[in-house]
C-alpha cells in the first residue's frame, strides 16, 4: 500500500468506487479504519488529551456513508468517543470543535470538494483550524508504520443535526449584520436564488427563505453524489453559466452557488453577471476596507493587475503570494502574528478565509456576509456589481498546462523557471515582477501586449500551468507567440 499517495497538500484523496477505467480503489474500509486509528494515535501524540472526542461529517457523495461508518468503527477501537454528524459542510466541522454544543477535539469531514463521482477523502480540523500537509503526512507514516495500536476500552459513537445548529448560527450572523426593523426577517423584499449543485449547500436555501427572502428559481438543492446536473464547481464555466442563466430568468437580486462541501461560493448579480474569481475577490475586498481600512489582503499567484489596481485605490494592500488555499490562509495568519493587519485570505478558487470567523474558508459564512451588504444595498436601491464597476477586467485570459516529463519532475521544473528568467530578463519591455513568491511572473509593457504571464510549478502534478493575460485584443496571442520563440511552448 502507497500511504504517501494518498496526500493531496493538506488532504487525503484518493479513489473510493470503481467505475473509471484505469482508477482502481484505494480508499477501502480498510484503509480508512486504519487512518482513523492514526488520527487518534497523531491527536494522542500532539496533546495530552487520551480519550477524544471526534465529529465526524460527509458530504453527498455515493462513497461518503461506507467511509464514514469505516472511519466512525476505527476511530471508537482506537478509543476515541466519535459523533456522528451526518450530512455537513466542511466549514461546520471545523465549528464542532469550538461550538459550546459538542467541544470536539478534532473533526473530520468526508469529502472530495468538486472532484469526479468515483472520488473521496478526508479533512480535518482541531480547534486551531485545518491540518497542514506536515500533519497529514505525520498520520499517513503512522498509518504506514502500524504505530497506531491501542489496547484500552473501545470508545463510543453517537449521533447529532449539527447542521441545525451551524444554521441557525448564520441566521443569526444575517440578522444582526443587516438589523432590519423586522429584526427576524431582515432579507424580506429581496429575491435571492441559490445554486447547490446537488451538493450540500441546499440548507442555505432554507436559511435564507426563513428571513423572508424569496428564494423562488432556487435550484439543485437535493443532495446527489453523481451530481447530474452540473460539477458543484463556482469555477466551473458551465456551473456559472447555469447559475447566472436561473438568476436572469428569476429576475432576483441576487444569486448563490456553492461547491460541494460549502467551503467555497461565488455570487451573481442582479442582471445574471458571475461575481467570482477576480470579481469576488474584489467585492468582498471592498466589504473587509471598509470596515478595516488599510488592511492587507491576501490572494494566490494567479488575480490580474487589475485587481491589485483596485485594492489600492480602496486603500489596501494587495499581498499577491502562492497558490493553495493552506498557503494563502497560513500566509494571512502569519503576517497577524508578524504584526501586520490582514483581515481577509481568498484564492481565485472561492476560498476566502476571514480573520473575524477564525480564518476558516467557510462558502457559506462568505455568502452571508456579501448578502448583508447586498441587504444594505438594497435599502439604498443599489445593487452589487455597482461596487465592482471600477475593476478593470482583462481582455483576454489564457492557461496552458506544460507538461513535465522527467522522473524528477521538481528539478526539471525549477531549472526552466531558472532558464525562463534568464531570457524574459532580456527581452524589451518585459519586467521581472517582485517581490514574487511563486514561480515567475514577468509584466509585459509593449502596446501590443499590455498584460502578463505566470509560469509555476503545479502543486502536486508533473505540470507546469503558464497563464497569460491581456488588457488589449491579440495580447495574449502577443506574448504567447514570444514564450514560443524563446522555446517554453
Amino acid at each position: 500500500m502507497n500511504w504517501k499517495k494518498l496526500q493531496n497538500g493538506s488532504d487525503i484523496r484518493g479513489v473510493a468506487l470503481e467505475g473509471i477505467e484505469g482508477e482502481h480503489v484505494n480508499l477501502t474500509p480498510e484503509v480508512i479504519e486504519t487512518i482513523a486509528k492514526s488520527f487518534v494515535r497523531w491527536i494522542r501524540n500532539n496533546s495530552d488529551c487520551e480519550t477524544p472526542t471526534i465529529a465526524v461529517g460527509m458530504d453527498c457523495r455515493l462513497s461518503g456513508s461506507s467511509i464514514k461508518s469505516a472511519f466512525v468503527k476505527g476511530a471508537v477501537e482506537a478509543g476515541a468517543n466519535v459523533v456522528d454528524c451526518g450530512l455537513a459542510s466542511t466549514p461546520a466541522m471545523f465549528m464542532t470543535t469550538i461550538s459550546e454544543h459538542v467541544k470536539a477535539t478534532a473533526s473530520v469531514m468526508v469529502t472530495a470538494s468538486h472532484l469526479p463521482f468515483n472520488r473521496n477523502g478526508l479533512k480535518f480540523f482541531t480547534p486551531k483550524g485545518g491540518l497542514d500537509s506536515k500533519d497529514i503526512a505525520s498520520i499517513l507514516t503512522i498509518a504506514e508504520n502500524g504505530e497506531f495500536a491501542f489496547e484500552g476500552a473501545k470508545g463510543s459513537s453517537s449521533t447529532l443535526d449539527f447542521m441545525d445548529i451551524y444554521s441557525r448560527h448564520i441566521a443569526d450572523y444575517i440578522r444582526e449584520g443587516v438589523n432590519a426593523d423586522d429584526y427576524q426577517h431582515p432579507l424580506k423584499g429581496m429575491h435571492i436564488i441559490v445554486d447547490a449543485g446537488n451538493g450540500n449547500g441546499g440548507f442555505f436555501e432554507k436559511i435564507l427563505s426563513m428571513l423572508g427572502a424569496d428564494t423562488k428559481g432556487s435550484q439543485f438543492l437535493d443532495p446527489d453524489g453523481r451530481f447530474p446536473n452540473h460539477i458543484p464547481n463556482p469555477e466551473d464555466r458551465e456551473a456559472m453559466a447555469s447559475v447566472c442563466k436561473a438568476v436572469e430568468e428569476s429576475d432576483a437580486d441576487l444569486g448563490v452557488i456553492f461547491d460541494t462541501d460549502v467551503d467555497r461560493s461565488a455570487i451573481i448579480g442582479r442582471k445574471g453577471e458571475p461575481i467570482n474569481r477576480n470579481s469576488l475577490i474584489a467585492l468582498i475586498s471592498s466589504v473587509i476596507l471598509d470596515e478595516h481600512p488599510g488592511s492587507t489582503i491576501v490572494t494566490d499567484s494567479v488575480t490580474s493587475d487589475g485587481l491589485a489596481e483596485y485594492i489600492s485605490e480602496k486603500g489596501g494592500r494587495h499581498h499577491r503570494f502562492r497558490r493553495g488555499y493552506k498557503n494563502v490562509i497560513n500566509e494571512g495568519i502569519r503576517l497577524n502574528e508578524a504584526g501586520e493587519e490582514c483581515w481577509l485570505a481568498i484564492e481565485t478558487s472561492g476560498h476566502a478565509a476571514l480573520r473575524e470567523n477564525h480564518f476558516l474558508d467557510d462558502g457559506a459564512y462568505l455568502a452571508a456576509k456579501l448578502i448583508v451588504f447586498a441587504a444594505k444595498l438594497y435599502k439604498e436601491g443599489k445593487q452589487v456589481h455597482e461596487v465592482i464597476a471600477s475593476l478593470k477586467q482583462p481582455k483576454e485570459s489564457k492557461e496552458i498546462r506544460i507538461k513535465l516529463t522527467d522522473p524528477d519532475f521538481k528539478a526539471q521544473g525549477a531549472k526552466v523557471l531558472e532558464d525562463m528568467k534568464a531570457k524574459a530578463a532580456g527581452v524589451e519591455g518585459w519586467t521581472i515582477v517582485e517581490p514574487n513568491y511563486e514561480g515567475l511572473r514577468v509584466s509585459c509593457g509593449n502596446v501590443d501586449e499590455a498584460g502578463w504571464w505566470l509560469l509555476r510549478m503545479s502543486l502536486h502534478d508533473p505540470v507546469m500551468p503558464l497563464n497569460i493575460e491581456s488588457n488589449v485584443g491579440g495580447g495574449v496571442e502577443a506574448i504567447e507567440g514570444k514564450l514560443k520563440s524563446l522555446g517554453l511552448i
